[in-house]
């Protein structure tokens, strides 16, 4: 059975599935879908063209539905999909599409802590963590089982690979290869994810290969388009390795993020 507090606004044409809850001085636009078992906690905005996925859960003050941000915006129409089982804390902003599919969309069980900004047209995978006021800019990719620590910021259009993660207070204009890790501060990659791969279950010989992968890669001898070759036919059977070299292959508008040097190799294991 829904639960709709009386202060709530609910536009005529706004779908609600079952079971969901809408709070105090909640808002619901006319073009909004909310699954069944979605929690709108009170005085949230859900506007535009969104869609949300089964039992997420938003908290007080989270804006979604937005106008991009961007000079170039001209009153085009957008869209925004939010997945299943996610998290949205307070104050989390997230704008609808601008320009080409003009969509933002998030995957399932995503949980985006508080001040998090997504802005026009991002890409999210599933179970990504956004730690507080993380925030980036239009056109950002980021892949599944991503974690970005708090206070991050990342250039519009960079991409960020499945399993990577990204320390707190880290500026973030170049691409992240899945499975890299950037420390606490820090503007270059810092080795591999290895915590976060153990925790998902990698065994010892993927993590090894993937170390053995990314050292070839980054301290191996020629020129770096070269190595990526190298990598691809060192490793063409291990498909955790081929996951980064054709993410490096896509090119995107961005350069990679490399090390700034051999002493930021930090990966180990102990």
């Amino acid at each position: 059975m829904s639960t709709i507090h009386p202060s709530a606004v609910i536009e005529d044409g706004a779908k609600l599935g079952a079971d969901v809850s809408i709070g105090a001085f909640a808002f619901v636009g006319r073009d909004v879908v909310l699954g069944d078992g979605v929690e709108l906690r009170n005085h949230v905005s859900v506007s535009a063209h969104t869609t949300i996925g089964a039992k997420t859960v938003v908290s007080p003050f989270a804006s979604i539905g937005g106008t991009p941000q961007s000079v170039h915006y001209n009153g085009e129409p957008g869209t925004i999909s939010i997945g299943a089982d996610c998290v949205i804390r307070e104050n989390v902003t997230i704008n609808f599409g601008s320009v080409g599919a003009r969509e933002t969309k998030i995957g399932d069980r995503c949980f985006l802590m508080t001040g998090v900004h997504v802005a026009h047209d991002c890409t999210l995978g599933n179970d990504v963590i956004l730690a507080n006021c993380a925030t980036m800019g239009g056109h950002v990719t980021i892949g599944n089982n991503v974690f970005m620590g708090g206070l991050c910021a990342l250039h519009q259009f960079v991409r960020i690979g499945d399993h990577a993660i990204v320390g707190g207070l880290c500026p973030v204009w170049r691409d992240i290869i899945p499975f890299g890790a950037i420390r606490e501060g820090a503007e270059g990659l810092g080795g591999l994810n290895i915590i976060g791969m153990k925790r998902r279950g990698f065994s010892r010989p993927q993590i090894q290969s993937l170390r053995a992968a990314y050292r070839d890669l980054f301290f191996g001898p020629g020129y770096f388009v070269d190595r990526v070759e190298t990598v691809a036919e060192r490793y063409a059977a291990d498909e955790n390795v081929m996951h980064i070299v054709e993410f490096i292959r896509q090119r995107g508008k961005r350069r990679i993020t490399v090390p700034r040097s051999a002493s930021e190799h930090h990966d180990d294991e102990s």
